[in-house]
């Protein structure tokens, strides 16, 4: 099996040696607990990061005040832990900062162990939270950018909808049947992967509410799922003739031109000069004829859809 090292771990690893190191220069007890709180604190993200950093000193203070409170008036028992904390962890959840008790767990067993209070043993923990938290935020202050695997998931899923209408080209005019949906499970798949990753590439900017690759993937997705109701429409189109040829002509056109600009409004034109040409045009005869027109104008439908959803999307904005 490959084990692989990733960035994270190494900023874990150079963050604990930091925050060890600091905090025995400065003589401090416990100071391995300052290593502690840094893996603690170092998130994926920096938002994640800088909210686990706010808990968890939060919750520290807390815990500091009740030790303070417990253990001086019932004593340093083992029981006055368990006491404490059945009152301690409601209050933590109360204020939704829950992830920051096992960082507390930590001091609230240093203020244990020395089996007494002065401003010495606060000033020495609030000093082992402060290097400890102070030196996960500085970690995280680095977050590498994932644009480069973002617009590599934008390209993929570009060639997979191009592959999706060439296959359903190829069906209305050579009446091939044998494709497996290969594009379309792997359009589904990587949209998945990249949708969580521009929501993580959000997260690492404090100022930032929204992706641009996000909404482009969101727009894909829920073309995607056009895509899919098209699929049974075009069915009886390879026995259409001319009416079949015009659609595989105008998809075709859509198939080489699938990019991140905005071609919405030239393809929606051409869908209003096929509706005009199939309603000038003769009426069906039979039953057969009726539902290829029927399919036709349900297509056309879907397809005016598919690419209104995409004129949503401004890129240079």
């Amino acid at each position: 099996m490959k084990i692989k090292i990733g960035y994270r771990t190494i900023k874990t690893a150079l963050g604990v040696t930091i925050a060890v190191w600091i905090s025995s220069l400065l003589e401090l007890d416990y100071y391995l607990s300052a290593g502690i709180i840094t893996i603690l604190c170092i998130q994926a993200t920096k938002k994640k990061s800088l909210q686990s950093s706010w808990s968890r000193f939060l919750a520290c203070t807390i815990a500091m005040a009740f030790s303070i409170v417990f253990f001086q008036i019932l004593g340093y028992e083992p029981w006055v832990i368990g006491l404490l904390m059945i009152f301690f962890i409601p209050v933590t959840v109360y204020f939704r900062i829950q992830e920051g008790i096992v960082t507390s767990s930590v001091i609230i067993f240093h203020l244990y162990s020395e089996e007494t209070y002065s401003q010495t043993i606060i000033l020495n923990e609030f000093a082992l939270i402060v290097i400890g938290i102070g030196i996960a935020l500085l970690m995280n202050l680095y977050m590498p950018s994932v644009d480069h695997q973002l617009k590599k998931y934008q390209v993929d899923i570009e060639r997979y909808f191009s592959g999706i209408f060439k296959e359903i080209v190829n069906y209305i005019r050579l009446k091939n049947s044998d494709w497996d949906g290969h594009e379309i499970t792997m359009s589904h798949h990587t949209l998945e992967k990249a949708k969580s990753l521009a929501i993580r590439d959000v997260q690492n900017h404090l100022l930032r509410h929204e992706n641009i690759y996000y909404s482009y993937f969101r727009i894909r997705e829920q073309q995607l799922e056009i895509l899919e109701r098209i699929l049974p429409l075009v069915i009886p189109l390879n026995h259409s003739g001319e009416e079949g040829e015009k659609i595989a002509d105008f998809l075709e056109d859509i198939s080489n031109s699938i990019h991140p600009g905005n071609t919405a409004n030239r393809f929606l034109l051409q869908i209003e000069e096929l509706k005009r040409e199939f309603r000038e045009s003769e009426l069906p005869k039979t039953r057969e004829e009726f539902e290829v027109r029927a399919s036709l104008f349900q297509l056309l439908k879907e397809m005016e859809q598919y690419l209104i959803i995409k004129s949503y999307f401004r890129p240079n904005e």
